[in-house]
């Protein structure tokens, strides 16, 4: 019988190539697909996450456990569309314009797959008008946006105000080393997160989940 914490274990470990090979095991066993994605994949990368947030972990495992994530999802992803599960909602994701920095962006990114969302990564040097554009496209419950230095960070006042201009319903949330609540107050973003395991955390909040 497939082992659910077995695939959760090898996940935290970053142990692709078994993850793999145990997700394509309890699909064949017929196990449930949504216990499978939550009680394996999302269960492995919530610890991992945990750990992350308490800096027992750090980015090099977080970006290797991610990677047995994605192996297991690949498998997964076609019996979740057979089976009708849904995502908890899409999170658009991009750095603002004038910024290529992205390793906390990926993070976070990863983090919120992990969590079960499905994520619209819309890379660095990202444009007001294009956060605008994918979030009415994905029809995005969030819209996170991530600046590393201080000479980006009005990018993300510009990014709230177009998307308020456009009567987005997404909500907004901002992050990266310079960024702070004060800022995020400041520029009416909905939310602001230190690191990427709290960022799923109040994600789920932020829509309820």
């Amino acid at each position: 019988m497939a082992d659910l914490d077995l695939i959760s274990e090898r996940l935290q470990k970053g142990k692709a190539k078994e993850v793999e090979k145990l997700v394509q095991e309890a699909l064949d066993e017929g196990m449930a697909v949504r216990d499978i994605l939550e009680k394996g994949l999302i269960a492995g990368m919530g610890i991992i996450g945990e750990k992350f947030k308490n800096n027992q972990v750090y980015v090099p495992e977080v970006l290797i456990a991610a990677r047995a994530m994605n192996k297991g999802m690949a498998v997964l992803e076609p019996a979740m569309v057979k089976a009708g599960v849904e995502p908890l909602g899409t999170v658009i994701i991009g750095t603002v314009k004038g910024d290529l920095h992205d390793i906390g962006k990926n993070l976070v990114a990863m983090m919120f797959k992990g969590a079960g969302f499905k994520v619209v990564d819309l890379g660095t040097d990202v444009p007001p008008e294009k956060f605008v554009s994918a979030a009415e496209e994905n029809d995005a419950c969030i819209v996170g946006l991530s600046a590393l230095l201080t000479t980006t960070m009005p990018s993300m006042r510009d990014c709230v105000e177009t998307l308020k201009a456009a009567n987005s319903p997404a909500k907004v949330m901002v992050g990266g080393a310079p960024v702070t609540q004060a800022f995020a107050d400041e520029i009416g973003a909905t939310a602001y997160t230190p690191d990427a395991a709290t960022a799923v955390e109040v994600g789920k909040q932020l829509i309820g989940k």
